[in-house]
């Protein structure tokens, strides 16, 4: 038995994979990674097209983040959050000026989800209300607050919280409601108003969403839509909540996703990006007027975990914003973003199961269909946990050196931030390839 084979039989015996059945679990072993690319323990290299889940946004083996967690570590590895760090406050000053005004305090975590459960204890004591409106196809995290939040079928198996009323998606492709875009009317937004004033204003909290929605198919609003939530939720005294966890840190073209439109959030949470995934790091942001609130001395901020500030994960994050800034990563994703759009554009044009191609920057979905007339899908939320055309499309790109990962029927093309015209032309005529094994099964 080759070293790979006994260490993924290891893998396999004593640690749980997420996600999955587990009797079907055979991962790949991931021994060393540079650049756009990993490589697997028999030296295969693999190009990281979707940035292993949406996160690698600076590549791997950056030698300035990984220079950054070893000198932290040989200063402090840990301190209780009841004490303060120099490197937690430089990445809370860094995050204040980074993130549009009035956005200035953060709460720094360890991921996403902790991220997004803080977003909600803050709205909750800030509001003194209870219910958050979220949408259908939303991923929020899976701890209890964020899977509640949760629209998308992880959160069928899940015990969340009470207080979460779905509404429909911005999904043009497949308007819940029937409609064509630009004559809807913005009915998707306009049907949020609609909930919230159902439940009544002043028991609800927030709106939750991702400016573009992630892993539940790269689906990006209609310019008016995340202007009009603003509106609804100022109209109602709600709070709109900007979940950045997957859009954030350049992945669209602009630092944060919420900026293509002009909008600020009350309260902004984000993750993956925000060290580029070398350490497990999440940041929750709120406007001055929401930390105004908590510095008044009978209002109480009741949320805390162990691992809150941690210095290690903080340094990470100080170091991989000044990357950002230094290598202008985020103006290379706008620019590569253009090439990738274009050739995914032309898979639409000359494959037969292309249904729909959308995103921004570095950030794109490839929906395929079973018949471009009827848009009727490979696999629909039902097989989400299922084996698909998808699975043997990607298994095909493995094959030939390409990582790409996918959802229920859409592909999700996402690769790090630092990558260059001929990677990206390269990957694409791998996955232009692939796509005929779906191409024979349409209608």
């Amino acid at each position: 038995m080759s070293r790979h084979q006994e260490a993924r039989e290891m893998e396999k015996k004593y640690v749980y994979g997420t996600w999955r059945y587990e009797n079907t679990w055979n991962p790949v072993m991931i021994e060393s990674g540079e650049g756009c690319y990993v490589t697997d323990m028999d030296g295969k290299r693999y190009f990281d097209f979707s940035s292993q889940l949406m996160c690698s946004n600076l590549g791997h083996s950056n030698q300035a983040v990984k220079d950054a967690i070893k000198e932290q570590a040989d200063k402090l590895c840990y301190a209780a959050p009841g004490f303060g760090t120099e490197v937690a406050a430089k990445l809370g000053k860094m995050l204040a000026e980074i993130t549009p005004e009035p956005l200035c305090k953060s709460y720094l975590t360890t991921g996403g989800a902790e991220a997004n459960e803080a977003a909600l204890q803050i709205a909750r004591m800030y509001t003194r209300r209870g219910k958050f409106i979220s949408r259908y196809r939303s991923y929020h995290g899976s701890s209890s607050g964020a899977i509640a939040l949760t629209g998308d079928p992880r959160t069928h198996n899940a015990v969340g919280v009470a207080g979460v009323v779905r509404a429909p998606d911005c999904y043009c492709y497949r308007c819940p409601f029937g409609k064509e875009y630009p004559g809807c009317g913005i009915q998707c937004a306009e049907y949020i108003d609609e909930i919230i004033k159902m439940e009544r204003p002043s028991t609800v909290a927030g709106v939750v969403i991702e400016p573009i929605v992630g892993s539940n198919g790269i689906l990006v609003p209609p310019d008016e839509y995340v202007p009009r939530l603003r509106e609804i939720c100022d109209e109602n005294d709600v709070l709109l909540i900007d979940d950045e966890v997957m859009a954030g840190f350049g992945r669209t073209g602009k630092l944060f996703c919420i900026e293509h439109w002009g909008v600020v959030p009350d309260i902004m949470s984000m993750a993956k990006g925000i060290s580029g995934a070398y350490m497990p790091l999440g940041a929750t942001i709120t406007t001055k007027k929401i930390a105004d609130y908590f510095d008044e001395p009978e209002n109480l901020f009741s949320h805390g975990q162990t691992y809150a500030m941690h210095p290690m994960v903080c340094a990470a994050g100080v170091a991989a914003i000044k990357e950002y800034d230094k290598h202008k990563i985020v103006e290379n994703a706008a620019k590569m973003g253009k090439v990738l759009g274009k050739r995914l554009e032309e898979l639409k044009e000359s494959h037969n199961s292309v249904g729909d191609v959308r995103g921004k920057g570095l950030f794109w979905g490839v929906e395929i269909v079973k018949n471009k007339k009827t848009k009727k899908p490979f696999a629909e939320r039902k097989d989400k946990f299922e084996g698909s055309i998808l699975n043997k499309v990607c298994g095909e790109m493995m094959k030939k050196g390409v990582y790409l990962g996918n959802v229920i029927n859409t592909f999700i093309v996402a690769p790090p931030l630092i990558v260059n015209a001929k990677e990206i032309n390269d990957a694409v005529d791998v996955f232009d390839e692939a796509l005929k094994i779906a191409d024979k099964e349409t209608e």
